[in-house]
């Protein structure tokens, strides 16, 4: 029972760390555009402005990729030290599902820097034309 509250505790205290730190970074955030707006806006971008704002959306989804990317490798290094996970199987399977997250979204953030640049290549083209 006692290794459990300890556990929870470790969860609950990362859980509000993650919170504390995501909160600064949505007040700095560009404009949010859910998949719906990013698509039209996609299909039909034709000015410097449209697509700076393509690009703006992609690097701020790469920066938040980051931060979970950070988030997880954190959670990694908790795992490691805990004392509050008695099962090494268990230990270990949750180790390997943040090892996954921390790969995937390291990832993902180069895949929407690389998308970031494209759409500013393009805003810079049809600016000069």
């Amino acid at each position: 029972m006692k290794r459990t509250i300890t556990f929870l505790s470790l969860v609950l205290a990362l859980t509000v760390a993650v919170i504390a730190h995501a909160a600064p970074a949505q007040q700095t955030k560009p404009e949010h555009l859910s998949k719906q707006q990013l698509n039209t806006l996609i299909a039909s971008a034709k000015t410097p402005t449209e697509h700076q704002r393509i690009a703006d959306f992609y690097a701020a989804s790469a920066q938040d990729y980051r931060a979970q990317a950070q988030e997880h490798a954190a959670m990694i290094a908790n795992y490691k030290s805990s004392t509050g996970v008695s099962n090494d199987k268990n230990r270990t399977s949750t180790i390997g599902h943040c090892e996954y997250f921390v790969k995937s979204l390291n990832d993902l953030a180069i895949k929407s820097d690389e998308l970031a640049k494209l759409h500013r290549e393009m805003a810079q083209e049809v600016g000069s034309k």
